[in-house]
């Protein structure tokens, strides 16, 4: 145990001229801040409140579909061209995507991945397989109407059709995405 070391007037003083004046606080408790919490960026919180606004406020009654029918999406300024070569299936498939079985949240959660990554790897046409709904109760197909939605919302999306029948029909679409169109 160490003793304690009396201080001498000289360094008393020393000590007082050093801190200067001082008042005595009002309370002897000490008041901890919460440390605050990590900072989120801003276009993410947006991204992710808009994510949220998607999967809850949609309805599905906005998208009359049967399990029949085709989709079909082009952005303005998209060539008449390059919608039929899609509608062709003449773009290469460099990626697939299937939503069979998948719930809304799921399904939206795994599109919007592939489509994150497919703009990664720089791909430029995709197939994503959604079903036509035919084992869905009464009210039609449910994912297909959904991924209309959520690609028209995408700013990487310049367009998409059904499939042909070869490649899933009804059932599924091709997906032009942006950058140089592929093929030429």
């Amino acid at each position: 145990m160490k003793s304690k070391t009396k201080l001498g007037d000289d360094e008393i003083a020393i000590f007082r001229a050093s801190v200067g004046e001082v008042k005595r606080l009002q309370t002897d408790k000490v008041l901890r801040q919460p440390p605050r919490p990590a900072a989120i960026a801003w276009q993410t919180r947006r991204d992710q409140a808009r994510v949220m606004e998607e999967i809850f406020d949609f309805r599905i009654d906005d998208y009359d579909l049967q399990p029949g029918d085709a989709l079909a999406y082009s952005r303005p300024g998209v060539r008449k061209t390059v919608m039929r070569k899609l509608k062709r299936g003449q773009y290469r498939i460099d990626a697939e995507l299937d939503l069979h079985g998948l719930s809304a949240p799921r399904a939206q959660a795994a599109l919007y991945g592939f489509m994150r990554d497919a703009r990664a790897a720089d791909i430029r046409c995709v197939r994503i397989i959604h079903g036509k709904g035919r084992r869905s109760s009464n009210r039609g197909p449910v994912i297909k109407p959904l991924v209309s939605a959520w690609l028209r919302r995408r700013q990487e999306v310049l367009a998409f059709c059904s499939a042909r029948p070869v490649d899933g029909g009804t059932g599924a679409i091709y997906v032009l995405l942006t950058g140089l169109a592929p093929g030429g």
